[in-house]
């Protein structure tokens, strides 16, 4: 029996439908929009302030003042009194002018506050990002792919009636992202290096012994801070850089969900984000999922991709090998030393240019993307770029950057340039029946899973699958059919396996 594509269709919408009321921020990010935000403060002197407490914020940040705001989005405006309001960013703040990048709190003041479930959200004034889309097309594709990163939009912003900016709109790393994302709230989330309270700001996860307070200057604490433990992160850097070759081969899965980080990785090294932990290390989370007693790797801060953070590197951005690191940087050192992460690690390179990181695919979402906000982003008189400059480096390069000369690397250009240079030295032969074709009409879920996973969408019964690991090999194979289209993996080791079914191949996870 065929499923009838409408019938696939109305079904596919109401699924989507239920999933995205249940994910608390739905109304703001399950669809690509605009949203206006406008915030009336009570002060006369409220950019004064602002400014003073970003100036002389500590390792927490810098001090909230209150705002009233009206939020407009594609289900209607919203108003609410007294929201926190502060300023944002590191190098950010180098925006010229006063556009600058800051964060909502909604429940600073009034207990309990929140919009569509969520207490925080933080807007990015796109600063080295002529495009306003570095950031938002990074985390798309990661949470696309199975990255924990958080979900971004874009709003228009007044300050006392008085347009302020185009931004670029992100989700907060908390509990509620914690809950839709992972599913566990209750272990230790740390942010990964705050350049304040003293030190450099690295985390690196280089081990500095069993005192606390030694890593207190690169990492925050976000959670159970009242407890204040860190035994557990510093319990995983000693592991990271003191275990044997074997230890860490065999122990590393059950501590990181490797999975998710090795595409975390992939990703980072075929945009070259370098302003993470692979270069600057920093701008990243770590959390310990009390659930599976493993870390989590999340996504923070990306609007520097596309190779628009080089300090030191005299490598071209389009031209990095895929095991590029620089400065001590132990856990990328060790999984590229070793013979089987760095296996299942090229194949997810692979595996990524073969699907998402190729101008056919990326190009149309880009164009898409720009239908979006071109007139927003050419009626902000405040942006760091001119109207050309935004038409341009979508493009192509701009003449003033950390690129080549000097320039600003084009997205169009920047994604064909390097998808040409790791096609020719990148050996994806060993994992070409991996590549992975994608399916409008072919999912599964639940994924991860710990034993069953359901097939859902428009194919022909019954369907013969393959089960294959990220080493290419077969696992085991069958059949489905209508009365039991799915598939059970009670009787694999929990890790990224791929699911080909007819001429799709999905990437499925399997969990404790």
């Amino acid at each position: 029996m065929k499923i009838s594509k409408s019938l696939y269709l109305i079904f596919t919408v109401m699924f989507n439908l239920i999933i995205h009321a249940q994910i608390e921020g739905s109304n703001l990010f399950s669809t690509d929009q605009v949203v206006s935000i406008e915030l009336d403060f009570p002060q006369n002197d409220f950019w004064q302030q602002l400014e003073y407490n970003y100036e002389n914020m500590d390792v927490n940040g810098s001090v909230y003042i209150p705002a009233n705001l009206t939020l407009t989005d594609a289900t209607g405006a919203y108003t609410f009194d007294s929201v926190g309001i502060r300023l944002k960013g590191n190098s950010s703040g180098m925006h010229p002018g006063d556009k600058k990048s800051f964060k909502i709190d909604f429940n600073k003041y009034i207990s309990g506050q929140n919009y569509n479930g969520l207490k925080k959200l933080n807007f990015s004034n796109g600063f080295k990002d002529p495009t306003f889309m570095r950031e938002k097309l990074f985390f798309d594709l990661c949470r696309e792919r199975g990255v924990p990163a958080p979900r971004a939009n874009y709003a228009t912003v007044k300050y006392n009636d008085e347009a302020w900016g185009f931004y670029t709109m992100i989700e907060q790393i908390d509990d509620q992202f914690l809950d839709w994302r992972i599913g566990d709230d209750d272990g230790n989330l740390f942010k990964a290096g705050s350049n304040f309270g003293g030190g450099d700001g690295e985390a690196s996860l280089v081990y500095l012994g069993l005192n606390q307070s030694s890593y207190e200057s690169s990492y925050v604490l976000k959670s159970n801070e009242e407890a204040n433990d860190w035994y557990d992160l510093i319990d995983f850097i000693y592991f990271l850089n003191s275990s044997s070759d074997e230890e860490f081969e065999s122990g590393l899965p059950s501590r990181l969900d490797l999975s998710p980080f090795l595409s975390s990785v992939a990703f980072n090294n075929l945009f070259s984000n370098l302003d993470t932990y692979t270069l600057s290390a920093r701008n990243y989370y770590l959390y310990h999922n009390m659930s599976t007693d493993q870390w989590e790797w999340i996504k923070w801060d990306a609007n520097e991709t596309f190779g628009s953070y080089a300090f030191g590197v005299q490598t071209p951005m389009t031209n990095l090998p895929i095991d590029f690191y620089q400065g001590q940087r132990p856990l990328l050192e060790r999984v590229f030393e070793n013979d089987l992460f760095m296996s299942q690690y090229t194949s997810e390179i692979c595996l990524l240019l073969n699907t998402v990181f190729n101008p056919t695919y990326l190009n149309p979402i880009i164009d898409d993307y720009k239908a979006l906000i071109q007139q927003f982003v050419y009626a902000d008189n405040n942006k760091m770029y001119s109207n050309n400059d935004f038409d341009t480096n979508i493009e192509s390069n701009l003449n003033s950057g950390p690129g080549p000369g000097g320039a600003i690397y084009g997205l169009k250009s920047f994604i064909q340039t390097r998808f040409n240079y790791l096609s020719s030295v990148v050996d994806c032969s060993s994992f070409a029946s991996l590549n992975e074709s994608q399916s409008e009409q072919i999912s599964v879920y639940p994924n991860p899973s710990a034993d069953i996973i359901m097939i859902k969408g428009g194919i022909e019964y019954p369907m013969h699958y393959s089960l294959f690991g990220i080493d290419g090999k077969l696992v085991f194979d069958g059949e489905i059919n209508e009365m039991n289209a799915q598939i059970d993996l009670s009787g694999i080791s929990p890790n990224m396996y791929y699911l080909k079914i007819g001429n799709s191949s999905l990437k499925v996870f399997k969990k404790n």
